[in-house]
């Protein structure tokens, strides 16, 4: 399994491997950008850049009125 450490070409391939022969290009681009997404978070979360789920939903409640 690709960790944090490895080269993001070797992150992109482990992601690519765990699929399935037949995946599409489009099931190997949303897996990607899916552990990229999560990565980005965990990056975020370690950095103290988050929020709680309340203040989230503040935040959304107040964009959609």
């Amino acid at each position: 399994m690709a960790t944090t450490q490895d080269s993001p070409k070797a992150q992109a391939l482990a992601v690519i491997e765990r699929l399935p022969d037949d995946a599409t290009m489009d099931d190997i681009l949303r897996e990607l950008a899916l552990a990229r997404m999560i990565a980005q978070g965990l990056v975020d979360v370690d950095a103290g850049r988050m929020i709680s789920s309340e203040d989230m939903k503040r935040e959304i409640e107040g964009i959609l009125e």
